[in-house]
């Protein structure tokens, strides 16, 4: 099996949770894609970085991270995954406000400023988490190559704002869900 067909398996297998819930767009659902179960697993954490550096790996960033908490596993994922195959890339933490302590930095991690960075997250659902992100990395002068999420739920209209190009891992319909 790909590194692909083996993540699915293991979001089908750990990840889809069945049971009336809401999501965070407010809309209730009849099932969730918890994806922490297998961003944070031992056993698909590693397949996550392979995957998400394949789906992504034509963009030209070096630099990978998105909003905390969702983005933060998949970020670490792929900077393994880069290390595993040689390859640098470095991961960064956006928060959701910038902090009134310290050094006061909305995006923690190396400096972004200037260069080429992948903003992602677990699952897109609206893509407001993942927008947020990418308006922060814009005001920190980041170069915003793209977006990339695990598994897409909806947000076309929302996604199609940031002008960058925009991939998941996999649908709903993947998951037998769509």
């Amino acid at each position: 099996m790909t590194d692909r067909e083996l993540l699915l398996d293991e979001i089908k297998n750990k990840a889809v949770v069945h049971g009336r819930v809401t999501l965070s767009s407010g809309k209730e659902a009849d099932y969730y894609v918890d994806l922490r179960r297998v961003t944070l697993d031992g056993t698909a954490a590693p397949l996550v970085g392979r995957v998400m550096l394949d789906l992504t790996g034509d963009l030209g960033f070096d630099a990978v991270g998105g909003l905390t908490l969702g983005a933060d596993p998949v970020a670490t994922a792929m900077v393994h995954a880069a290390a595993a195959r040689g390859e640098r890339l470095d991961a960064f933490v956006v928060r959701k406000e910038g902090k009134a302590h310290g050094l006061q930095r909305r995006i923690e991690g190396p400096e972004v400023a200037g260069r080429r960075v992948l903003a992602v997250e677990d699952t897109t659902t609206t893509g407001g988490s993942v927008l947020t992100a990418v308006q922060a990395l814009n005001e920190a002068g980041a170069i915003v190559v793209g977006i990339a999420t695990i598994v897409h739920r909806g947000g076309d209209d929302n996604l199609a704002t940031a002008g960058v190009p925009y991939r998941s891992a996999f649908s709903l319909a993947d998951l037998g869900l769509g």
